[in-house]
């Protein structure tokens, strides 16, 4: 998820160093650049649900097809030049970055296999949400829903209920757990590459954070032991039989995880005057060095995991190609549209920025919140952060300090509110996904939601009074 300094208002608004010089008034643009961004969230959305074969088969190819729909256009209307200075900026600064991380936490986790079977009691099933809770921050919602999510379905094999267990699982380490360090979700992650300080958001949305996922576990604990206690809610015999004592195999990948840590904190902290320019864009020494490090830390990974261990975990590459490949277009569809957001109220999209700003010009934190929060529960959490993080000024020294609240509302709402819908979120459908081939029956698409907006929207009405008025 993304950091040359002569292209145009549209790479200036995806990085602030850039600088405006080249001749691109994107006030004038029309909103019709906009239709390829959301062709493919839209396809994002509706073709698993109506075309299900077609898109497991082919959402590459349409990831691809909604790319060039925007490129191809592109070049012919402001040029070729221009068209391939955003492309290798896209691709260096915000891109790569994103997927090699994504990549690291993922085969890193992939690794780690927990043996043994526990058994689902209400405290603790609340106990392994909770340490999932903290882990999102470390390993990434990623890695810490590929690493508890089967352990966690073992462990209720013999209940009749489990799929709310999922459900809160989705909510709180898939989506809240990841809202205190960029490591934890890719909409962090590109901040912190924007500029963001590392523990920004720990310092300043930890008490969003506490009290979201502190009252989800409470509600999570009061209706598992409901349903614990239920009639015939335990079968006789436990499918998974206590054969083996619980540990880790693949444990050496826990050193790899702090590996990883490492490699980010050090970029961001490490300030180098070295700097690469290729094709206009700077590609700086720290970075280049994290990112080199993280493809090592996978390659080691890979190394060192026995076959046993990918084996027993059911690794693929699957959910991470997907992943992949859709934010490829993403990240280029999504150019015209932040470059139009950007040209602020006379700009095409001027009632989008409107609508977050007061009267008297001042950003309104709460519609920050629901406006960044409500794209990502359908679209996807990180460039949602991207265009909001953007249309609030994109200057990360101003966003920390004068403007903490409303750059606090883009990250809680863009993080927590993935958790509203399926799509909202990379390791939902992953877990989703992982919970059905066991044998989980979970809900629809709409039927989540009635659990997510059941559940969560109150809770974030409550959390807009009390931090984000």
């Amino acid at each position: 998820m993304n950091q040359a300094r002569s292209v145009i208002a549209v790479l200036a608004c995806m990085a602030p160093g850039l600088a405006a010089a080249a001749e691109l008034d994107a006030s004038r643009m029309s909103p019709l650049w906009g239709l390829p961004f959301a062709g493919i969230l839209l396809s994002i959305a509706l073709l698993p649900l109506v075309a299900p074969s077609f898109w497991h088969h082919h959402f590459g190819k349409v990831a691809a097809a909604w790319a060039l729909a925007f490129l191809v256009p592109f070049a012919a209307v402001y040029g070729p030049g221009l068209a391939g200075t955003s492309l290798v900026h896209v691709l260096l600064a915000e891109y790569v970055p994103f997927v090699i991380l994504l990549t690291a936490l993922f085969t890193v986790a992939g690794g780690i296999y927990i043996r043994g079977n526990l058994h689902g009691t209400p405290a603790l099933n609340t106990a392994i949400l909770a340490i999932g809770a903290v882990l999102a921050s470390i390993m990434g919602t990623t890695g810490a829903s590929m690493l508890l999510i089967r352990p966690l379905i073992r462990a209720n094999d013999n209940r009749t209920h489990t799929a709310h267990v999922v459900v809160f699982f989705i909510f709180i380490v898939s989506n809240a757990g990841g809202s205190l360090t960029p490591l934890g979700d890719p909409p962090l992650f590109l901040g912190f590459l924007k500029g963001v300080d590392f523990f920004w958001t720990l310092r300043h949305i930890f008490p969003e954070t506490l009290f979201l996922v502190g009252t989800l576990l409470a509600i999570f604990y009061a209706l598992d032991w409901w349903f614990y206690h239920h009639k015939e809610e335990t079968l006789p015999v436990d499918p998974t039989p206590d054969t083996r004592a619980i540990g880790f195999d693949g444990a050496r990948n826990f050193w790899l995880l702090g590996a990883i840590v490492g490699l980010v904190l050090l970029s961001g902290s490490w300030k180098s005057a070295i700097v690469f320019d290729i094709a206009g864009t700077p590609v700086g020494l720290p970075g280049l060095v994290r990112d080199v490090g993280l493809i090592a830390v996978t390659l080691i990974s890979l190394k060192v995991t026995p076959g046993s261990v990918h084996a027993d975990n059911q690794f693929s590459w699957g959910p991470m190609l997907e992943v992949a490949k859709l934010f490829a277009g993403i990240f280029l569809t999504i150019i015209p549209v932040i470059a139009m957001l950007r040209a602020g109220v006379n700009g095409p999209f001027g009632a989008v920025i409107a609508a977050v700003t007061r009267p008297d010009g001042t950003p309104d934190p709460a519609m920050y919140f629901w406006a960044s929060g409500l794209l990502s529960s359908f679209l996807d959490n990180a460039p949602t952060y991207l265009v909001f993080f953007n249309t609030a000024g994109g200057d990360p020294k101003v966003l920390m300090t004068t403007m903490a609240t409303t750059l606090a509302a883009i990250s809680a709402g863009s993080v927590f509110m993935g958790a509203n819908s399926y799509i909202g979120n990379a390791p939902n459908l992953m877990v989703k996904a992982i919970a059905e081939d066991r044998g989980v029956k979970m809900p629809s698409f709409f039927g989540y939601m009635l659990w997510s907006f059941g559940i969560l929207v109150p809770l974030f009405i409550v959390m807009t009074f009390i931090w984000f008025r």
